[in-house]
């Protein structure tokens, strides 16, 4: 359980993206608001719930795809949410258990559930910073407290960056903290996009809701995050098509109105 200085941050009272995404893929940590503005937006909307399903299911085949691939050994996600099944931490240390991993978020209602991110193998290591987005250079510094910044890193920020109004100060906050990662670190980027009316009227009534606002870009907004990077095939595309597997269900998801990426640090 929080304690009472915690406990005194987090807000019940309005919907909250964390507890409304961990409703959206079948959690169980969040409030009656949460799943009243989720069924709200899911009887104007339904695609959402693709949009939540599939986006967790690209974060496990990036981190294999890191891991298994190219031997990236750390991982800085920042943006990290509740936790559910098969976190990145989980995913990377199955592929090779010496990984380390460090999650960022400054959200209370994320702290109070972070010791169930800072399991480890033996062999690896996970660490929690209570750290702000708007604050790469602090965010780096703390991190290089379990990572080894001279070695690469698999920067993660999932469904996080349309938190942030001004899209210029996106790309400066992702510039900023791909700035203080070496040569063969990768980026990897999922957001929900502008690309239906359907998508646009969910993120309108999420935004009337009193949340903190996400804002859904253009995919070539998206694609601007990876400026100065070398795009992993098959470069920025719709979430369920980046690498899909066998049990993925491509076909199924294929409209889902998020868009995803990878890129190298060259």
């Amino acid at each position: 359980m929080p304690d009472n200085s915690l406990r005194a941050r987090i807000d019940t009272s309005k919907p909250h993206s964390a507890r409304f995404w961990n409703y959206f893929v079948g959690g169980k940590d969040n409030y009656e608001v949460d799943r009243e503005i989720g069924d709200q937006i899911k009887s104007i909307f339904p695609g959402l719930v693709d949009v939540a399903v599939t986006s967790r299911r690209f974060l496990g085949r990036a981190v294999r795809y890191l891991a298994g691939e190219q031997g990236v050994r750390q991982f800085l996600d920042v943006g990290t949410g509740l936790p559910t099944a098969d976190n990145t931490h989980e995913v990377a240390q199955r592929v090779a258990p010496d990984s380390r991993i460090v999650y960022v978020d400054n959200d209370p209602i994320v702290l109070a559930h972070a010791s169930a991110l800072l399991t480890s193998t033996p062999e690896g290591r996970t660490a929690y910073l209570d750290a702000d987005l708007y604050d790469p250079e602090a965010v780096l510094k703390a991190a290089a407290g379990t990572l080894d910044l001279s070695r690469p890193v698999g920067l993660m920020i999932l469904n996080t960056l349309g938190h942030v109004a001004e899209y210029d100060r996106a790309r400066e906050l992702v510039r900023r903290l791909m700035a203080g990662l070496p040569a063969g670190s990768h980026l990897v980027i999922s957001d929900s996009t502008a690309t239906s009316e359907g998508m646009i009227a969910a993120s309108e009534a999420y935004n009337a809701s009193g949340a903190v606002p996400y804002y859904v870009r253009p995919v070539a907004e998206i694609a601007g995050f990876f400026d100065g990077l070398e795009l992993v095939e098959p470069g920025v595309v719709r979430v369920p098509e980046w690498r899909p597997g066998p049990s993925d269900g491509v076909e199924a998801a294929a409209a889902v109105d998020a868009y995803c990426g990878v890129g190298r640090k060259p």
